[in-house]
């Protein structure tokens, strides 16, 4: 009697592919996850890959959104503190309207007025995270410097870029307003106005103050308007970032869904494997023992 090579080779075969098991139920086991390469699953895989890159894409709209989210709330508190120093000029320029007052009472409220203008003009240059937030897009540099020569001893050295970025699949949000469009428009100029007003308690007339007052209030009207721009901006972001978080969490489960394996299951699967293992290993022996007997024989 003759040894039969076909049989040895197809105990190994499968001794190889019950090992392979043992060794794929081991690796859901470890990694918690039912499909660990392409092959396990390419089907599943393929899926994978596309919520992958779907959850990529939230991760950067959630990024994006965080900053500008920032950067708005930087701004909106800033345009606050610029509308109360405006409705403290708004009163002092009302004080100095009044015909009781003296001119050494309306030199020293122009110099409040003075001081207002400077601390708006500090506000107007403040920065986020090491950029000029009034900048418009030119951000290496301060909005506003000292100009002898401008009217109201200021220049914006800034752009009126405005950046918009994306945070969902159709989403993008103004990220910013030009230092140009909110303290120097040509229609609600705060600087101008600010300025204006200390001249006028300076040298003018209790019209002349009154008149520079009421431009002061058209210039806070204005900022007014334009703060709520970033008002919107905040409420719109909030509103996103809950979405996002949302959508977070439906990717997660759904790659779960997957590629994922509970630990029961996984458990059972590497413990009937390894049942099966031993079964296969056992056959294996008899099944070789054999095919050497009879070929000795």
């Amino acid at each position: 009697m003759r040894f039969n090579p076909n049989i040895n080779a197809a105990v190994i075969s499968d001794i190889q592919q019950s090992e392979q098991n043992v060794q794929t139920a081991f690796q859901q086991v470890s990694t918690g996850l039912r499909v660990n390469s392409a092959s396990d699953d390419p089907a599943a895989s393929a899926a994978l890959i596309q919520v992958q890159a779907q959850a990529a894409n939230v991760d950067q709209y959630s990024t994006n959104a965080e900053s500008v989210l920032s950067q708005a709330q930087t701004a909106d508190g800033t345009l606050t503190s610029v509308v109360q120093l405006l409705n403290q000029a708004i009163t002092t320029g009302t004080e100095g309207a009044n015909g009781t007052s003296s001119a050494s009472d309306r030199v020293s409220l122009a110099a409040d007025v003075q001081g207002i203008l400077s601390s708006v003009v500090g506000l107007a240059n403040t920065s986020f995270q090491g950029a000029s937030l009034f900048s418009g897009t030119a951000n290496g540099q301060a909005a506003f410097v000292a100009d002898s020569t401008s009217p109201t001893g200021y220049t914006y050295t800034g752009n009126s870029g405005v950046n918009q970025v994306g945070v969902g699949e159709s989403l993008t949000v103004q990220a910013n307003i030009p230092g140009s469009t909110l303290f120097t428009n040509p229609n609600a100029s705060v600087l101008g106005a600010l300025s204006g007003l200390v001249t006028a308690l300076k040298t003018g007339t209790s019209t002349d103050i009154g008149t520079a007052t009421t431009a002061v209030t058209t210039a806070l009207n204005y900022v007014s308007q334009q703060h709520t721009i970033y008002g919107n901006t905040i409420n719109q972001l909030n509103a996103q970032e809950t979405y996002l978080s949302q959508e977070t969490v439906t990717l997660t489960t759904r790659e779960s869904s997957l590629v994922g394996i509970d630990s029961a299951t996984a458990a059972e699967n590497l413990s009937q494997a390894e049942t099966a293992n031993s079964s296969v290993l056992a056959a294996a022996a008899k099944v070789i023992q054999n095919s050497l007997l009879n070929y000795l024989k």
